[in-house]
């Protein structure tokens, strides 16, 4: 009855809107459980796991040993690292654009936030809480509802530009991040991340993102590790795309913005890609000077 109830709250939004990004509401729905399935399968711990540091001068030969494993190194790869302040701690491609999956929400929901107030409803149901929905669960349907409340891409435009965020980094084909003709640079996405982290909408948008190990996409994946409860991030899985972009809270580097995104050839098994997303996430939460 509860999905019954949700899938006729989406279709009555639909009808309200008159939107031709409803016209996939219903078909983005049936694709949840696919395109997501493997944000929250229960992974095996990292294979990185241990108790000593990085030293910040060794973290670009341990991150490329990472990418270059051979179930790893068929395909790109692009991440940007940096402090909330905006200083580089580690870069690989970051201009590059990529299939970025449901990093897109990331924009998206951002957008919205600076377009209205998170108590202004959809549907009876607060703007806020259906950010919380579209990045937490990931969920497809409300993030092309939410794309279509905001008026299309140009709001969302608008919206970014509003930021400070160089709208020339991404192209937007629709919400949800299922199209594989959406495109976004590692440099946009952590542009848009340290902007809204004071930003307008900040406590709703920071609220929604998903906590390694805890809650949402992420509750399986980093458990017991030292990133557990201090990463808050959006994933993105699509068939030879794999993503993850977000915060991770470091004891010596204070807050770290980051951008994870690799593009892989469609028959690249998944899981050993995610768990080298993961061991790059645990790396990073290692980092120390080294003096």
């Amino acid at each position: 009855m509860r999905y019954l109830t949700h899938y006729l709250s989406l279709a009555a939004t639909c009808i309200t809107l008159i939107s031709p990004f409803c016209l996939s509401v219903a078909s983005a729905n049936t694709a949840i459980s696919f395109d997501d399935s493997l944000d929250s399968i229960k992974l095996p711990l990292p294979s990185s796991e241990n108790n000593s540091g990085i030293c910040s001068s060794d973290i670009t030969t341990a991150i490329t040993n990472t990418i270059d494993r051979p179930e790893l190194n068929q395909g790109k790869w692009a991440i940007l690292v940096q402090s909330l302040g905006g200083t580089n701690i580690y870069s690989l491609n970051p201009d590059s654009y990529m299939v970025p999956a449901s990093n897109m929400k990331l924009l998206v929901t951002a957008a919205a936030l600076q377009a209205f107030n998170p108590d202004n409803q959809i549907n009876s149901t607060s703007i806020g809480d259906w950010i919380k929905v579209t990045n937490l669960n990931s969920d497809n349907a409300y993030a092309n509802t939410l794309l279509s409340y905001l008026g299309g891409s140009q709001s969302v435009q608008q919206a970014l530009t509003s930021l400070g965020v160089d709208t020339n980094g991404y192209r937007l084909r629709d919400g949800s991040g299922l199209s594989h003709h959406n495109l976004a640079t590692p440099r946009t996405l952590v542009a848009t991340l340290r902007a809204m982290y004071h930003g307008r909408g900040h406590e709703v948008f920071l609220a929604s993102l998903p906590v390694a190990g805890i809650s949402g996409t992420l509750k399986n994946r980093l458990q017991q590790t030292t990133a557990q409860g201090t990463v808050r991030a959006k994933t993105g899985t699509l068939r030879g795309v794999k993503a993850l972009s977000g915060y991770l809270d470091h004891p010596q580097y204070g807050t770290l913005v980051f951008s994870i995104i690799t593009n892989q050839p469609i028959n690249q098994p998944s899981v050993p890609i995610v768990q080298g997303i993961d061991d790059i996430v645990l790396q990073l939460s290692k980092l120390t000077t080294c003096q």
